[in-house]
C-alpha cells in the first residue's frame, strides 16, 4: 500500500489519517478519496529529481488523468504547468485561476472554438497534431490578430509494449506526424513560413503504463536525428522538446512503480550526448506525467450490496458502483487490488469476484480478490484509483457520479459534490408536443 495508507487498532484501513469506514459513513459511497500529501510528495520528487537536477527542464501535469479546480490549485502551488486536451479542461484551469502561460493544449481533433479559446486565454503552447489542424490554427489566429506558439507532435514509430489502446507513438497512430514520410517536413515548412505561428519545437508521447525506459530513449534518438535534419535542410533551430509521459504505475503489490529518474536521467543523458554529437544546443525539455503523479494517491470506497455464492465455488460480491465510476477494467482489462476496509487484520479466507452494479456482464472491478468473508454494508476499498476514474466516469444506467474528497492531515474536504438524481435530469427539456 502507499505511504498514506495504514491500518488502525480497529483493523480498519486508514487513509491519510482518516478511518476509511468512517469516511464512507460520513460522505457516502461510492467515494473517491484523494491524498493531498501523496500528490504533493510526487510533485516534490519530480522537482528534486528532474526540474532541479537538469538545466532548462520543466514539467506539466497531464490533466486528463484527474482534473478539478482543487487539483489545478495544487499543481499551481507545486510550480508545475498543465497539459490540457480539451476546451473543458482549459475552462477548468481558467476558472481555477491557473496561469495559462504555463499550460499547453493537446489533442488530435481540436475544434476551431477550442483553438480560439486557447489563443484568447494565452495558452503557452499549442501542440499541433496534423496539417489540417495547422491550417485551421492559422485561420483562427489570423481572424483574431493573434500568434500561436506551437510544437509539432511526432510519432516516432516505436513499440513501447503496453496495451494497444494506450499506445500512441507507433507509425499509424491517430496522433501526430509520423517521422517516416513527408507530412512532418511539410508541417515544419508550413509553420516556419507562417506569420501567425511560431514553431518552438517538437513533442512525442509514445503511450501509457510503460515500465522500461528503452522506448523513450529510442524516441529521443529518433527526434534528435529529425531535429538535426531540419536544421541542416530548413534552418530550423529547435528551442523545445516535449518528451511526453506515460511512466508506469504498479497496480499490484509487487512495487514495480519506477522512480521518475529511471526514465528522465536516461533520456536527458541521451539527449545531451546526441545534441553534442550533432553540433546542436540542447533544447529546453518538458515532460508531462499524469498518472504517475496522481494514481497511487487515490482510493475508491464502495459498500457491499449483495454476496452471491454459485455452485462450483464462484462468489460474486456486488458493490454500489462499478464501470460507471471506473471503466478501466472493462475498457482495458486493467487490474486493481481491493481490500476489505473494515477487516484488514482478519484472515483472507475467501476468493471472490468484485462486481459492479451496471447492467453489463463486463462490469467486473476485480477478479480473484482475496478477502475475509464479506456481508452487505461492508466497505471495500479499491486501491490506486486516483487516475482515469473520476475523469472517465459516466452516468451510464443513470447512476450519479460519486463525490470526491481531498484528504490531508486533519482535513477531509469535498472537492466535487456527489451528484443527485435531480442533477441527472438538469438541463433536459421535454418538447412542447410531448407535454
Amino acid at each position: 500500500m502507499g505511504d498514506w495508507l495504514a491500518v488502525n487498532e480497529k483493523g480498519r484501513l486508514v487513509l491519510e489519517g482518516w478511518d476509511s469506514v468512517e469516511l464512507a459513513g460520513r460522505f457516502g459511497t461510492p467515494l473517491y478519496v484523494l491524498s493531498e500529501g501523496a500528490i504533493r510528495r510526487r510533485c516534490g520528487e519530480l522537482r528534486e529529481t528532474f526540474i532541479d537536477r537538469w538545466e532548462n527542464a520543466s514539467a506539466v501535469y497531464a490533466g486528463k488523468a484527474f482534473l478539478t479546480l482543487a487539483m489545478c490549485r495544487i499543481v499551481q502551488s507545486e510550480g508545475l504547468g498543465l497539459d490540457l486536451v480539451s476546451g473543458g479542461e482549459l475552462f477548468t484551469a481558467s476558472a481555477a485561476g491557473f496561469p495559462l502561460d504555463r499550460a499547453l493544449l493537446h489533442g488530435n481533433g481540436k475544434t476551431g472554438e477550442e483553438l480560439a479559446l486557447a489563443l484568447a486565454s494565452g495558452v503557452g503552447r499549442i501542440v499541433v497534431d496534423s496539417l489540417s489542424e495547422l491550417e485551421t490554427l492559422e485561420e483562427v489566429a489570423s481572424s483574431s490578430g493573434r500568434t500561436a506558439s506551437v510544437l509539432l507532435r511526432v510519432s516516432p514509430g516505436v513499440d513501447p509494449h503496453t496495451h494497444r489502446y494506450i499506445v500512441t507513438g507507433h507509425t499509424g497512430s491517430k496522433f501526430g506526424f509520423p517521422v517516416a514520410g513527408d507530412s512532418l517536413r511539410e508541417a515544419v515548412r508550413r509553420a516556419m513560413g507562417s506569420s501567425r505561428v511560431r514553431l518552438k519545437g517538437f513533442h512525442f508521447h509514445i503511450g501509457s503504463q510503460i515500465f522500461e525506459k528503452d522506448s523513450h530513449v529510442m524516441s529521443v534518438d529518433i527526434l534528435t536525428g529529425a531535429m538535426a535534419e531540419f536544421r541542416r535542410d530548413l534552418g530550423l533551430v529547435t528551442e523545445e522538446l516535449n518528451m511526453g509521459g506515460g511512466f508506469g504505475v504498479d497496480f499490484t503489490q509487487e512495487g514495480r512503480t519506477p522512480r521518475i529518474e529511471e526514465f528522465t536521467d536516461a533520456m536527458m543523458a541521451r539527449l545531451s550526448d546526441r545534441c553534442l554529437d550533432l553540433g546542436m544546443e540542447r533544447p529546453r525539455v518538458v515532460i508531462e506525467p499524469g498518472r504517475w503523479i496522481v494514481s497511487e494517491a487515490g482510493v475508491t470506497l464502495y459498500s457491499v450490496q449483495t454476496v452471491k455464492r454459485l455452485d462450483g465455488g464462484l462468489t460474486y460480491v456486488a458493490v454500489d458502483g462499478g464501470m460507471s465510476d471506473n471503466p478501466r477494467p472493462s475498457l482495458y482489462g486493467a487490474k486493481y487490488r481491493a481490500v476489505a476496509a473494515g477487516s484488514m487484520k482478519e484472515e483472507a479466507t475467501e476468493v471472490v469476484t468484485l462486481a459492479g452494479k451496471c447492467c453489463e456482464s463486463g462490469d467486473i472491478l476485480v477478479e480473484g480478490m482475496r478477502t475475509p468473508p464479506l456481508s452487505r454494508g461492508d466497505i471495500v476499498a479499491v486501491l490506486n484509483t486516483g487516475a482515469y476514474t473520476f475523469s472517465m466516469a459516466s452516468n451510464y444506467n443513470r447512476l450519479p457520479r460519486p463525490a470526491v474528497v481531498l484528504a490531508s492531515e486533519g482535513r477531509a474536504d469535498v472537492i466535487v459534490p456527489r451528484q443527485s438524481y435531480e442533477d441527472l435530469v438538469r438541463g433536459e427539456v421535454i418538447p412542447g408536443h410531448l407535454e
